[in-house]
């Protein structure tokens, strides 16, 4: 089922790419193409622009619904578990690398001894 509504959601994007080049540039971003008339906020709506929007309604649906089909075969599980791989434990840090000072001989503490005012 995920593959056949990813084959329809491929072809809907194809043939959107198409219809929105095939339209003509009504003059927004660059100020070319269009005219029209100035007076009126919006001309009629062409057929084209028309299925436009049908297009792109079904391609949202089908992005939905392959959400929704991904979520559900989702197992809950990661990547490694499904191909059977093992995670390493993180090594332990040598001690050559820690800032730690060395061991002194008596048990002072390690900071000096408050001065009370």
């Amino acid at each position: 089922m995920e593959n056949v509504v990813l084959s329809v959601h491929l072809i809907l994007a194809l043939v959107l790419i198409g219809l929105v080049l095939m339209q003509r540039s009504e003059g927004g971003g660059l100020g070319i193409g269009g005219g029209g008339n100035a007076t009126s906020g919006r001309g009629v709506t062409s057929p084209l622009a028309k299925l436009t929007w049908v297009l792109a309604a079904a391609f949202i649906s089908t992005s939905i619904a392959l959400t929704v089909i991904a979520a559900a075969n989702s197992t809950g599980s990661s990547v490694i578990d499904q191909i059977g791989g093992t995670v390493p434990a993180p090594a332990a840090p040598a001690v050559d690398n820690l800032l730690v000072p060395p061991p002194t001989a008596t048990d002072a503490p390690a900071t000096p001894p408050r001065a009370d005012p």
